[in-house]
């Protein structure tokens, strides 16, 4: 049995959530159809006492939202070619957010081969935050969104035994240069689309 998430998930410490999103079901509503994948990959960003996150200097026009409500999309181009998708968490007025680094494709495995613009063996679809944010047919313009609505939503499902004894492994973050020590990083062992790289 399925469920979406509601907004007092999110409202929640922000390591907690990304570990509690893995092996949630997120899901984008298309005009072409419906594209959803199980998170399997995600990196907890804190607020000013946290070096690699945005908020690590305050309130910006830019990162904002990070300090709204949770269950909000926070969304960002980075290295001038990927968006990442981050979930907002914590309560108002206290910076947090996920960022969902890998997908298991679930619907949808056509579209998001077309999204891609190759047909990528589906091992590589989604494992990386700019690959699936690409596949899912996610961009700038979703920034803002609330993923407790009907379009970009994350659902909870039941489990099977072989999934509720998965181990959770926690890692360095990838991919920024300050802050990347910090064990925020949370996959699923084992999951095949886990993103490639590994950290000490």
């Amino acid at each position: 049995m399925q469920s979406k998430l509601l907004r007092r998930f999110y409202r929640r410490k922000t390591r907690t959530v990304a570990k509690q999103l893995l092996g949630k079901i997120l899901v984008h509503k298309t005009n072409e159809g419906i594209i959803s994948g199980k998170i399997v990959e995600t990196e907890a960003y804190l607020g000013q006492r946290d070096p690699g996150s945005h908020a690590s200097r305050g309130i910006t026009e830019r990162n904002k939202i990070m300090f709204g409500r949770a269950g909000i999309a926070y969304i960002y181009f980075v290295y001038g070619k990927h968006y990442c998708l981050n979930i907002v968490t914590e309560k108002e007025g206290v910076a947090g957010a996920v960022l969902i680094r890998a997908l298991e494709p679930i619907d949808g495995i056509e579209l998001m081969k077309r999204n891609r613009e190759k047909d990528w063996l589906w091992v590589r679809l989604t494992n990386g935050p700019g690959r699936l944010t690409q596949a899912l047919g996610i961009t700038s313009s979703m920034n803002g969104t609330d993923l407790t609505g009907n379009r970009l939503f994350v659902m909870s499902r039941a489990q099977c035994k072989t999934e509720r004894n998965s181990s959770i492994i926690s890692t360095g973050r990838v991919g920024i240069k300050k802050g990347d020590k910090l064990p925020y990083r949370y996959h699923i062992e084992g999951n095949s689309f886990v993103s490639r790289s590994y950290p000490a």
